[in-house]
């Protein structure tokens, strides 16, 4: 019984560390663009085929996404103006 309680016990322990490990990352700017529509922007671009991901940083939103021949492509979006950088 011992054995059941502890392994719970760690169990909750790592899933709730990963949680407030997500509390340190930088947040975008309160004057930041929707992030929809500077999605929008990169579906609008030539040969645009899928959006595979989208990630934040401090330098700001990397928009990785493939064209209508295949080729990936990876785009560092501003927050504030919504241009690439």
């Amino acid at each position: 019984m011992r054995t059941v309680v502890l392994a719970t016990g760690i169990a909750v322990c790592l899933a709730g560390g990963s949680a407030f490990a997500a509390d340190d990352r930088p947040l975008p700017p309160q004057n930041a663009k929707k992030l929809s529509e500077i999605v929008a922007k990169v579906e609008h671009r030539t040969d645009f085929r899928y959006v595979k991901g989208v990630e934040w940083d401090s330098d700001g939103y990397t928009i990785t996404y493939y064209t209508t021949d295949k080729a990936k492509v990876q785009i560092t979006y501003d927050p504030v103006s919504g241009e690439p950088r």
